[in-house]
């Protein structure tokens, strides 16, 4: 697999070079945006560390990976009921059909559920930005994930105060995130079934082994200086 620092690092580039980029009316899709034109400061860190963490959601359908961690034993019950249903790794949750429904679970859950399910939906972004992006002690004990669970709740807190009712942009972030780690994946050589439930890899292997040391001290660093050059340009054209 693809570290998860490399897929979180990978996230928060792919979301500051879209907040650049795209027009608020994409990034905010269907919800219909009046104003500036422009995301606010607020929404562009918060958006960063969101898609960071959901960068790791197509993993969900492997009992070791780091989202499988992230809540101790809850979260590991969950990826693997989750790897049954989706047929093992790189199937079902690597694939478009998954960024798909994850972009419609959370606008619906967003648009009929409001506050209540997008706290909680940040809480778990958060939580896994905190462990991909090591912001916490390692392993996968209680001091592990707890420490993520209370970074995750106090960064829960703190945006509670900033975050509108119904955050618009929180399915493109989750979309986004998704979509970003499934195209990292399509570049080893085991690939994606990016068509899913099509038996049909989609591969250009450009990457022969991961965790190496390039990956770890030169792509994710270069990801993260990209990542902060691009949210400083957006940050200083606001209005």
């Amino acid at each position: 697999m693809v570290l998860g620092h490399s897929h979180a690092t990978s996230g928060a580039l792919a979301w500051s070079g879209a907040a650049v980029a795209l027009p608020v009316t994409v990034l905010t899709y269907p919800v219909v945006q009046e104003g500036t034109g422009h995301l606010g400061i607020v929404e562009l860190l918060l958006g960063t560390f969101l898609t960071a963490g959901a960068a790791l959601l197509p993993d969900a359908d492997h009992p070791k990976s780091s989202i499988a961690h992230v809540l101790g034993p809850v979260s590991y019950v969950l990826c693997k009921i989750i790897a049954k249903l989706s047929g093992g790794h790189r199937k079902g949750t690597h694939s478009l059909l998954f960024v798909a429904v994850a972009f419609c679970a959370t606008w619906a859950g967003v648009h009929w559920l409001g506050r209540p399910f997008a706290l909680a939906l940040v809480f778990f972004l958060l939580a896994l930005a905190v462990r991909a992006l090591h912001l916490g002690p390692g392993g996968d004990g209680v001091r592990a994930w707890g420490t993520v669970v209370v970074l995750a709740v106090c960064g829960t807190f703190v945006m509670d105060h900033w975050l509108a009712d119904k955050p618009s942009f929180l399915p493109f972030v989750v979309a986004l995130g998704a979509l970003t780690h499934i195209l990292g994946d399509c570049l080893t050589d085991r690939g994606c079934r990016l068509f899913w439930p099509l038996d049909f890899r989609v591969r250009l292997p450009i990457i022969d082994r991961t965790g190496n040391k390039i990956e770890t001290w030169v792509i994710s660093p270069l990801f993260v200086l990209g990542t902060l050059a691009l949210l400083w340009y957006a940050i200083t054209r606001q209005p």
